[in-house]
């Protein structure tokens, strides 16, 4: 008894005080400006960010992405202040509109990404795509080509759907077919999900947003027609929001895109991230080989004989050049 009074007696000399405010953790699921709702255990709390509150290292124009863990403290029954980001496992980003700034994280802390393109209405250029994947390897994030609308294309389109499965593919990357407009494959890209973070992205008016409204009945977001002048989609996502799918897991519905630019590469590695041009480099005849002009290049003699699509062949020399892209971000 006596100890236990003299323990006792310590902490209070000592002064030593405990908070009575439980820590309040939870992920950000979607972001309107200035406000962020964050999901926790119970409840979707809206928090703005503490005004002293920064970022260090990234300069973006959103220091909040969906996808964020985050320590908040409550000031009403539904709101909160947002005081720290937990260290992020990983993030995607794009080039920035506002030229202030450099970059806008797309989400953060996700398992993969699907990259959702057309080769019609609109037609989806491979080099956006390239520049989208190379990114995504840069941030360790993998990826799952989707080719929608194949209930359009003719046997033209359709050859040239498979020659992209064909290039993908072996560069080391699943590819799926689907018609949300037709409801097919569907269920097998659904399997793909199951359990895990994604992310959605692609070209504005490739079916993103439709293809949400299928695998998550009820939501009825707003989708847009295609612009018959531009050929081009309209942007109905706005902001990013984290969906909770039925099968379980959750996605990440982003804005349209119109272009995508390659951002905090060292040039001397965008070979790493070209997963099939870094594959067939082993052979190379010299360790450091650019694969531009070295004699022994087991990249330009693959290309030559057909191994390396000529399209990733052009996207890596355009991208190791310093070559700006046409398709860049609207």
């Amino acid at each position: 008894m006596i100890k236990y009074i003299n323990l006792l007696a310590t902490f209070a000399s000592a002064k030593i005080q405990f908070s009575s405010d439980p820590v309040n953790k939870g992920i950000v699921i979607k972001t309107t400006g200035s406000w962020h709702t964050v999901k926790d255990d119970s409840d979707h709390i809206n928090c703005r960010l503490k005004g002293n509150f920064r970022m260090r290292g990234i300069k973006t124009t959103n220091p909040i992405a969906v996808g964020d863990s985050v320590i908040y403290e409550k000031s009403g029954t539904h709101t909160g202040i947002i005081t720290r980001i937990l260290e992020r496992k990983n993030y995607i980003i794009r080039r920035a509109t506002n030229l202030a700034k450099e970059t806008q994280i797309m989400a953060a802390n996700i398992d993969q990404v699907l990259l959702m393109i057309t080769l019609e209405s609109p037609e989806t250029p491979l080099e956006f795509v390239d520049r989208f994947l190379v990114s995504a390897e840069a941030y360790r994030i993998p990826s799952i080509l989707v080719i929608n609308k194949i209930d359009l294309y003719q046997v033209e389109k359709m050859e040239r759907c498979a020659e992209i499965r064909m290039i993908y593919e072996s560069a080391g990357y699943r590819v799926i077919e689907i018609s949300v407009e037709e409801q097919l494959n569907i269920a097998g890209l659904s399997d793909q999900l199951e359990g895990k973070y994604t992310a959605i992205a692609g070209n504005s008016g490739v079916g993103k947003t439709s293809l949400i409204n299928l695998l998550c009945p009820g939501l009825n977001l707003k989708t847009a027609p295609i612009s018959e002048y531009h050929l081009s989609g309209k942007h109905t996502t706005t902001y990013p929001e984290m969906l909770e799918l039925p099968s379980g897991g959750y996605i990440i519905d982003t804005p349209g895109i119109r272009g995508f630019g390659v951002m905090d590469i060292n040039r001397n590695e965008i070979g790493l991230y070209f997963t099939d041009i870094f594959n067939l480099s082993a052979n190379c005849r010299f360790y450091n080989c650019t694969h531009i002009h070295e004699p022994g290049c087991a990249v330009i003699d693959a290309c030559l004989k057909g191994i390396l699509h000529e399209s990733r062949y052009r996207s890596y020399v355009k991208l190791i050049s310093g070559e700006e892209s046409k398709y860049r971000i609207a």
